[in-house]
């Protein structure tokens, strides 16, 4: 009798604007992949063509409005909620690794944190849209000020979206909410200093893995 598929493992990647979440997925699966494991690199909001279109949504709001905390919490939520149930649980119980770029963490620190709704709001949102899923480990990426404001420079170009385009107040807050989460959950997070090159910032990534669960990904 063949032996039973293992569950998937679930990383998420978090951080503020400019972090190098994405780029840091993409590497991270290359690795995950060149050792053998399937691996579906997605992200928040998106993910699903639901969540894409919540997406368009919340970070391009229709012209001459703006969503109140209360209904850009809810967006989210509503598209996390399409996103668990359509890709991510699926992908995990074949067995397959999920690299995220953002999940819960993020609402937690922007709409919780930075927007003032608080983490019960937040948490109640994502038990009932999502059953609560956490990941199996979660990577906060930290970049400092400076650092930030060149990358979105350089990615951006000058323009940016609904929720990039937010005040340094706003983002700091968004930091200081992330490092709280993290300080909080020393178990559920990897804390990864975010400088340098990308190659350099990824092996760190790696070795945070490796020994969080280092049964899986040899």
């Amino acid at each position: 009798m063949s032996k039973p598929k293992a569950k998937g493992r679930f990383i998420a990647l978090e951080g503020g604007e400019g972090a190098g979440k994405s780029t840091q997925a993409r590497m991270l699966a290359q690795t995950l992949q060149s050792r053998g494991l399937e691996v579906d690199v997605t992200r928040e909001p998106g993910g699903t063509p639901g969540a894409e279109a919540i997406r368009a949504l919340l970070l391009n709001p229709p012209e001459g409005t703006a969503w109140g905390p209360n209904a850009e919490a809810l967006l989210f939520a509503a598209a996390r909620s399409d996103h668990v149930a359509q890709r991510i649980r699926p992908a995990l119980d074949k067995g397959i690794w999920v690299v995220c770029d953002r999940f819960v963490d993020s609402s937690r620190a922007y709409q919780g944190g930075a927007g003032g709704l608080g983490d019960e709001a937040i948490t109640s949102l994502h038990a009932f849209g999502s059953a609560a899923l956490r990941p199996d480990l979660t990577i906060l990426l930290t970049v400092d000020e400076f650092a930030t404001a060149r990358r979105l420079r350089e990615r951006d170009g000058g323009e940016t979206d609904a929720i990039g385009g937010r005040s340094a107040v706003y983002h700091a807050s968004v930091a200081s909410a992330f490092r709280a989460l993290a300080d909080a959950d020393s178990n559920g997070f990897a804390v990864i200093d975010g400088e340098g090159a990308p190659e350099d910032v990824h092996n760190r990534v790696l070795e945070a893995i490796d020994n969080r669960l280092r049964d899986q990904a040899e």
